[in-house]
Parts: structure tokens; C-alpha cells; sequence
């Protein structure tokens, strides 16, 4: 067990503050003592509740579920508690969407209604899940599917399970296909109260692992598959560590995001593995006007020895990025068969400024479209390439360097679009090598240098420059 193991730490080119870890007493509760049955039949919704709350009465410590397949429905911890699930472990969510209460929360950067996640804890200190077990979230109950991600023999025996088709998509339920216009009026009402979204609970799908407000906050080991919506998500957290975990999604699951860290400070994510269906990991801040009135910005993060396998994005910001992100170091990774490699994203209407993003020694293969994207276009609501006025609503993207970095073989090697009233500025490349099938095109944007760079398309030019100011190619 690997408890309180340090990152060695990188030259930082700004000061980072290290990242606590949470300490538990030295005591020790088995879910089975609690009446949990590991047949998989047995619901043990109660009996683990009863565990951590025994623990949690006597102080704090470790609640421990043994080899076994533990079905439950969601599970909330408390302060001073860590959930290790040992090798051999598999807690399965239940599948009874009823077994999900609806709660106050935030999702997608907005403050809103959700199902209860699977894991989940609010205004909570030091909180942890450890182990070598795994934690699968029952996704596929809840989660629409594509009808253009499957194959016609996938596709067919999807519709004949059951369920609702519309417009190419599959929806487990009818309420998870009509709640959709229910959920957006409530939001841009600033309507909080669950009951008012009763009608729509199917198309609220529950996280697999959130915490709210927390602080102290560990995952070490575990892995976290199959969630109904995003794994991993963090919000308003300090001192978070995510570390040895292996967080997976259908490459087909719709919103299947790996690790959304949102509007969180002090983080150290390393050594973790994703396979996933959207961003694998994703920087994130709160959404237009509700995350910049909230106006938490996520800063001091670290993030190294990651592998990424499937993903639209291998390391992203954005698009919620409305309360800023600064602060941000990233190296070691690999990703391989990602959409996108290095990804940041945002639209007008979302403000937000982002910046000090050190990027380093990243090697990508296999990348189906840009290896490196800058978009300032990321929604179609705000497209017009006019010049609009510079606002609290204009997203900025600016002091990025990224260095040592390599991908053999992409669709496009670079692409930075800016907005003409806010350009993508201040950007080093140094000693980046990409080869793909077009080279690097930058459109609106000011003070971009490549160093020592090596861009090999296949075909066309290496560069291709549109309304730029101070884009330098240095020998």
C-alpha cells in the first residue's frame, strides 16, 4: 500500500505549493462485519453506510471491503474515513435508477440538480478511496448512445433491448430522452430545488466519484469504470492527490470523461492510466456567467507519468473555463489514439483567462485529428469572425510554453484560432516534433515562437499564417 508517497517534484517555472495528503488513525472496520454479502446479489447499500458511520463515530480510519462482488447502491463517506477496496474487490452500483436521490451540485461548469453520485462526499476533510479493487458505476443504464459509434449488429441488439430512439441517438428511458428541455429551463432559471427536477431524474446521470468542498482528498489505486456520465470529478476541492488509479469509459460513452478537475487548488495528479470516452484529463473552472460569478479559479496543479489510450482530448482545458486556470505543470505523459492530443478550448460567452501552462516531455502517437489545438470557437452559438467588443464574456489564452514534446503521426500538427478581438497569445514551442498529415496553421494570433521545432506534414506547407502578429519560426 502506497499511503503518503511523495511526487518528486520538477524545476517549476512558478512556485508550487505542496499538496497535503490526508493521515488516518491506525483502525480498521470490514464492511462484512456490518452484514455486507459479496455475492453480488445482495444489495449492501446499509451495511456499508453502518460501516462508515461506526467508523467515523469511533474516531476516524480505514472501512474495508474485502475480495468479494459487492453490489450497493451509492455510497457517501465522511470525514476521516478511507474506502480501500482490496485486489479482488468489485463494487458494482445498483442499477435501480430509484436508488439515486437527486442533490444540489454542479455539473458541466454549472451550478444545478444531479443524481446522487456513486461516491460522493460534501464539505468533508480528509477523505480518501485506496486499494487495488474496482468500482464500476453501472453506466450503461443510464448513459444514451450514438447510433454512428456502433456497429449495425451493436446498434440493432441496442433497440432490441428496449428503450427509446430519436434522431440517431438511443435513450435508455423516455424520461432520459424528454428531460433534456425539463433540465435546461430549470438552469437558466437558477432553479436549485430537486423536486423540481423530479420528472427529468433519468437524464441526470450520477457521476461515478464526486466530492464537493473538500479538503485533504485521496485516490490511490482503485479502478474507476463504467460511470454514467464523468468518473472523476472534484469541484471547489483543495489538497486533492490522484495517483496509481486506472479511471476507464466506452470509447463510445457519451460525456465518459476521465478526471474533470473543476475550480479546485493544490492538486498532484501522477502515475494513472485513462481510457475514456470525451476528455481523459480535463481542467475545468465553472461555466459563462455562473462560473465567473462563483469566480474560483484552478490553480497549482501538477500532473505527470499519465498514460492516455482513448480520449477526444489527452490533456484539456476547457471549454469551462470561465473562472480562470493558471498555474497548471504538466510532464511525462504519453497518449496514444486520442481525437486531440494537447487541447484547449473555449467560446465568447465564457470569459475566463488562462494562463502560466507549462507543458513538457509529452510523447503522442497515433492522434486522429490536431496534436495540439488552441479554440477560441469551441460552441457554434458564436462563430461570426467578425470583431466583436472585448468583454468579461471574451475568453483569453495566453503564457503557454510547451517543450520536449513529441507526436509521430496526426491529422494536423497545430491549429490555433483565436478571436479577432483576442488573440491566442504568448506562446513558446520549444523543441517539439510533430509529424502529420498537415502542418501548423494559426489564425488570430500574436506572439507565438517555435523553437528548435520540427513540423513534417505530409502534405502542404509547414506553416500557414492568417491574421497573426509576432509568429517567429527560429532556426
Amino acid at each position: 500500500m502506497r499511503m503518503n508517497q511523495e511526487v518528486a517534484p520538477d524545476p517549476m517555472p512558478f512556485e508550487m505549493l505542496a499538496v497535503e495528503v490526508p493521515v488516518f488513525p491506525e483502525r480498521t472496520v470490514s464492511i462484512a462485519d456490518y452484514g455486507a454479502v459479496g455475492d453480488g446479489m445482495a444489495l449492501n447499500t446499509e451495511a456499508i453506510a453502518s460501516a462508515i458511520r461506526a467508523c467515523s463515530a469511533a474516531g476516524g480510519g480505514t472501512v474495508l471491503i474485502p475480495p468479494g462482488m459487492w453490489l450497493t447502491g451509492p455510497i457517501r463517506l465522511e470525514s476521516g474515513i478511507r474506502l480501500h477496496a482490496e485486489a479482488g474487490a468489485v463494487v458494482v452500483f445498483s442499477k435501480n435508477r430509484d436508488d439515486y436521490p437527486l442533490i444540489a451540485t454542479s455539473y458541466e461548469g454549472l451550478r444545478t440538480v444531479r443524481c446522487l453520485p456513486a461516491l460522493y462526499g460534501a464539505d468533508l476533510t480528509n477523505i480518501a478511496i485506496t486499494g487495488e479493487g474496482i468500482f464500476d458505476g453501472s453506466g450503461e443504464v443510464w448513459r444514451p448512445v450514438k447510433r454512428m459509434k456502433l456497429t449495425e449488429g451493436q446498434w440493432k441488439r441496442l433497440i432490441e433491448s428496449g428503450g427509446y430512439e430519436e434522431g440517431g441517438t438511443w435513450w435508455p428511458t423516455e424520461q432520459s430522452l424528454k428531460g433534456s428541455s425539463l433540465v435546461k429551463r430549470l438552469i437558466q432559471e437558477k432553479v436549485t430545488d430537486p423536486a423540481a427536477f423530479e420528472p427529468a431524474r433519468d437524464h441526470l446521470r450520477p457521476t461515478l466519484v464526486q466530492f464537493d468542498r473538500c479538503t485533504r482528498v485521496l485516490l490511490d489505486g482503485p479502478t474507476f469504470r463504467n460511470s454514467a456520465a464523468w468518473n472523476v470529478h472534484p469541484w471547489l476541492c483543495e489538497h486533492v492527490t490522484i495517483r496509481h488509479v486506472a479511471i476507464r469509459n466506452q470509447w463510445y460513452a457519451q460525456n465518459g470523461d476521465g478526471l474533470d478537475l473543476d475550480s479546485c487548488r493544490f492538486a498532484a495528479i501522477h502515475d494513472s492510466l485513462f481510457d475514456v470516452g470525451d476528455d481523459a484529463i480535463c481542467i475545468k473552472s465553472g461555466k459563462d456567467a455562473d462560473g465567473r460569478e462563483l469566480g474560483r479559479a484552478t490553480e497549482y496543479v501538477t500532473i505527470k507519468n499519465c498514460q492516455v489510450y482513448h480520449g477526444h482530448g489527452g490533456f484539456v482545458i476547457g471549454s469551462e473555463m470561465s473562472g480562470d486556470v493558471r498555474k497548471i505543470h504538466v510532464s511525462d505523459c504519453t497518449f496514444i489514439g486520442t481525437d486531440t492530443g494537447l487541447r484547449f478550448k473555449s467560446t465568447r460567452g465564457r470569459g475566463g483567462v488562462v494562463e502560466q501552462i507549462h507543458i513538457r516531455n509529452v510523447r503522442m502517437k497515433d492522434i486522429a485529428k490536431e496534436a495540439i489545438l488552441f479554440s477560441s470557437y469551441y460552441s457554434g452559438k458564436y462563430n461570426s469572425e467578425e470583431t466583436l467588443p472585448v468583454t468579461e464574456e471574451t475568453p483569453v489564452f495566453r503564457q503557454f510554453q510547451i517543450s520536449d514534446t513529441t507526436c509521430f503521426g496526426a491529422g494536423k500538427a497545430v491549429l490555433i484560432k483565436g478571436l479577432p478581438e483576442m488573440p491566442v497569445q504568448d506562446v513558446v514551442f520549444e523543441r517539439v516534433r510533430i509529424t502529420a498529415r498537415t502542418g501548423v496553421s494559426c489564425t488570430y494570433a500574436k506572439d507565438i515562437h517555435f523553437r528548435e521545432a520540427s513540423i513534417i506534414p505530409e502534405e502542404g506547407p509547414d506553416f500557414t499564417l492568417a491574421d497573426t502578429e509576432g509568429v517567429v519560426v527560429h532556426s
